[in-house]
């Protein structure tokens, strides 16, 4: 991790010395792991239209551009291909942390044509063997569904993992899905729900087990805040969620820094853009306060007209927020 610049960040974050600029950005590419051939998104043709799914030298291809720009702070991918970026020597040069999915809950086999597994409650799996870790940091994630025997077995899934990885001497991350069981808990407690399982999860972990940095579902200030607020050594970064709107995008990136949080990890939100590097520029330019989310949006549709690109969405709709965590922090901003 010596020379990237996730390390100087996280370094000056543990030591309370956060600075503009500072605010991480991480590409997670791992989304081969959900399964199948849409799995990873769709191939765009020289005007931004999307042409069909992307095969996998398509998709390792469009990781290595994003890795060639140099903008984001962690590439996170499979285990497989990940080992393919270093064979190709995608990072020599680059100042980018790479890392891969430790495991893969079955909450994200979503991709799988024909499958049901995500309405089910989520249990542990873990595909990467450690022996064959292909880097020196990984994602491992958890699932809580307010279940005693399956959250039970989460966290016992974990605690094997953690023995396993001091051993490979593989640090990881952390991220926490929200329940994927609907009924798990009351809508008003989600954001609570987490934030207290995530807290009682750490206080069992001493500072070699712990987690170098925490993935979370962005559930509203309040959750947020009340976790950044518990534990200041522990960096929180929020995890991006179903693809939607670019406002939607950049709102979450404002809102979340804002309320604590200061990595934010996107998969679908940059993999479905009409040209990804574009995104993660205007992505930067809103993590550092430079542009609001509402200018970038027009500044990334002004990009794209400038490349002839054809944008997925008119810029009245891209400008629109969709999610409802988001309104509520701008409509409270407003009044």
């Amino acid at each position: 991790m010596t020379g990237t610049r996730y390390a100087g960040k996280l370094a000056r974050l543990r030591a309370g010395s956060y600075r503009k600029g500072d605010f991480m950005i991480a590409d997670a590419k791992d989304s081969d792991v959900t399964g199948g051939v849409h799995a990873t998104g769709a191939a765009r043709a020289a005007d931004g239209r999307p042409v069909g799914p992307r095969t996998r030298p398509e998709f390792l291809k469009q990781i290595r551009t994003v890795i060639d720009q140099d903008v984001v702070d962690i590439m996170l991918t499979s285990a497989g291909n990940l080992e393919a970026l270093h064979q190709s020597r995608a990072f020599d040069g680059r100042a980018i942390q790479p890392a891969f999915r430790g495991n893969e809950t079955t909450c994200v086999w979503g991709n799988i044509r024909g499958g049901s597994y995500a309405a089910t409650p989520s249990r542990p799996f873990r595909g990467a063997d450690l022996d064959f870790a292909p880097g020196n940091l990984c994602l491992y994630s958890v699932t809580f569904n307010n279940d005693t025997e399956s959250d039970a077995r989460a966290l016992e899934a974990y605690a094997t993992f953690r023995r396993e990885a001091r051993t490979a001497r593989v640090k990881h991350f952390l991220e926490v899905f929200n329940p994927n069981r609907a009924d798990a808990v009351a809508g008003n407690d989600l954001g609570a729900f987490v934030t207290d399982s995530i807290i009682r999860l750490l206080a069992s972990l001493t500072t070699a087990e712990r987690p170098e940095f925490l993935k979370v579902n962005y559930n509203g200030p309040e959750a947020l805040q009340q976790l950044a607020r518990h534990d200041p050594s522990m960096v929180i970064g929020v995890l991006g969620g179903a693809g939607a709107t670019h406002r939607d995008t950049f709102e979450l990136i404002a809102q979340s820094e804002r309320h604590g949080a200061r990595i934010a990890l996107f998969g679908r939100k940059i993999n479905q853009a009409e040209d990804q590097c574009c995104l993660i520029a205007w992505m930067r330019r809103v993590a550092d306060s430079e542009v609001t989310p509402e200018e970038a949006v027009r500044g990334y549709h002004a990009d794209l007209a400038r490349s002839k690109k054809i944008s997925d969405r008119s810029l009245d709709e891209d400008l629109q927020v969709t999610a409802d965590v988001l309104r509520h922090d701008i409509t409270r901003n407003t009044v």
